[in-house]
């Protein structure tokens, strides 16, 4: 595609209805040209191995497909398959021109209801993802069944499809994914291959392998009346023809990805009541170490995309990093004890960060000073405040009900059997004490992370979050000293304590961490030499 066919197709004049405007949006394999009332899905001649464009009838082909097999879950959105006309402007949807291409013609969905942007703004409530559950689950058990399909389940294909991605996830080492990371994550896999034959064959022969979606995450859901659930797997039937477990470990890892996991048990509920399925649960983090992997692949191969920005490609670049990273993270957590985890540092000194990382790759609970302290004074969250030290939300009092109530959704997270993250300054040693005695009592072990940085990265964090208007902590330079003449640093005899200089790379100090965590009491981490731990 040239730049006068993406230009041509950027006029209001192409289209056959009346439109104000025409938006261009891109993925790895499709522009999509958004009008006022309806989208245009043209496919890229491209060839990705496992998915093949390059020829009109491939794309005139998959268009079809496309069309045919969204309608199962989204019938009335999708309204056909139209020609991409030649004209003296360029392309045209209209007119009867020499036929250039094909594309997907779809009514355009509310993106206001789109379920991406509806958890960001926190407007999804457990019903809505109850609905999303029963949807899926009464498609799977309608979803089309056995002969040629039930070969895909297989322990063979299952392998042939790794096999493939590994191979194609290779050359992202060095940009989105780290060498290591790959080579923990298909360690893992190759080892719950061979101890699961006997389960992957089972799931064939209970007729769990159907002609599935393929592609359920957030962005392809939209919370109209009724759910529309669009955008499924044409290209390839060997990604659609799948085990069920594997449809719904999509959606899952997605609100994994999202910090929204707080909705997984709702989905799995409601899911396992409607379709009695008894082992999906052992299969689920398969697949979702299956799906992460998918995800980073398909951002990463927006980088060698000609068509997309710099800027975008930066994004997908980290996106993916993202995605493999939870890849990653779904292997180190496998059989990984309970156990609770404070910070210890002071203001800008990289706590939060370093808390957010390391609860995202290993699936942990986490709570945080800044936002507990707010929600106990009724203050929304990215109201700065601008109080002078140790007054209005802290005061002495105010840190005392600050640091109990943390301990008690703590508490609460270690009798459920979850693993907590407590992102606090801990600048007193009695504070950090009373969670070394929660620790012992529930006997799980105790790190103290001392976060630390220069005092001149400091100030330049703090100077930067005094500009967010979304910033979530108070901290600030004119305070710093005063936080640090209080401050008691924390002793080994406090707990295991693990140091961390966080003018480092995030993602080299998350790695340190878990290596000095693994070597501390023999947590083992990255060496998973046994799958037999996995659910």
């Amino acid at each position: 595609m040239n730049d006068r066919f993406l230009k041509s197709l950027q006029k209001p004049d192409a289209y056959p209805e009346q439109t104000n405007s025409v938006r261009l949006l891109q993925t790895h394999a499709s522009f999509l040209f958004i009008t006022d009332n309806f989208v245009y899905k043209v496919k890229k001649p491209v060839d990705f191995g496992f998915m093949n464009f390059t020829t009109i009838d491939l794309r005139r082909f998959y268009c079809n497909e496309e069309v045919r097999l969204n309608r199962r879950l989204c019938p009335e959105i999708y309204l056909g398959v139209v020609e991409v006309r030649e004209s003296a402007q360029g392309a045209t949807f209209r007119g009867k021109g020499k036929v250039i291409d094909y594309a997907v013609k779809m009514k355009r969905l509310p993106e206001e209801r789109m379920l991406d942007r509806l958890l960001a703004e926190g407007k999804v409530t457990a019903a809505d993802i109850r609905n999303i559950a029963h949807v899926i689950a009464c498609f799977h058990l309608n979803a089309e069944r056995g002969g040629t399909i039930d070969e895909y389940g297989k322990s063979s294909s299952i392998r042939k499809n790794w096999e493939e991605n590994f191979r194609q996830i290779r050359e992202f080492v060095g940009t989105s994914l780290a060498k290591m990371d790959l080579v923990v994550i298909r360690k893992w896999v190759e080892t719950f291959m061979a101890e699961s034959e006997a389960l992957f064959a089972e799931r064939v022969s209970q007729g769990f392998i159907r002609d599935c979606d393929g592609d359920i995450h957030l962005e392809n859901i939209c919370l109209t009346s009724p759910l529309c659930i669009f955008d499924c797997i044409e290209f390839n039937d060997r990604f659609r023809y799948t085990d069920t477990a594997a449809d719904i470990a999509f959606f899952l890892m997605d609100l994994d990805f999202h910090d929204k996991s707080s909705f997984s048990d709702v989905f799995l509920e409601e899911y396992a009541s409607v379709t009695g399925d008894p082992g999906f649960m052992r299969l689920l983090d398969f697949y979702k170490v299956y799906r992460a992997v998918i995800r980073g692949k398909v951002e990463s191969l927006k980088l060698f995309d000609q068509n997309i920005t710099d800027e975008d490609k930066i994004s997908a670049r980290n996106k993916a990093g993202k995605y493999f990273r939870l890849a990653r993270g779904y292997v180190l957590r496998q059989g990984l004890p309970k156990m609770l985890i404070i910070t210890c540092g002071l203001m800008g000194s990289g706590k939060s960060a370093i808390a957010s990382a390391l609860a995202f790759e290993l699936g942990m609970e986490i709570t945080s000073s800044d936002a507990v302290r707010k929600e106990l004074a009724n203050i929304p969250r990215n109201r700065r405040g601008l109080d002078e030290y140790g007054t209005g939300i802290y005061t002495p009092d105010f840190n005392e009900a600050t640091y109990r109530e943390m301990l008690k959704r703590s508490e609460r997270a270690l009798k459920a059997g979850r693993s907590m993250i407590v992102d606090a300054t801990f600048r007193r040693k009695s504070d950090r004490l009373s969670f070394q005695s929660l620790a012992a009592l529930n006997d799980v072990p105790f790190y103290i992370f001392h976060i630390s940085c220069p005092e001149k990265l400091v100030k330049q964090r703090l100077d930067k979050r005094s500009r967010n208007t979304s910033e979530l902590s108070d901290g600030r330079w004119e305070l710093f000293y005063r936080q640090k003449d209080e401050f008691e640093p924390p002793g080994k005899e406090e707990g295991k304590l693990i140091s961390i200089d966080t003018s480092r790379p995030l993602y080299d100090n998350i790695d340190d961490i878990l290596q000095k965590m693994e070597s501390s009491d023999g947590t083992q981490l990255f060496n998973k030499g046994s799958a037999s731990s996995a659910p």
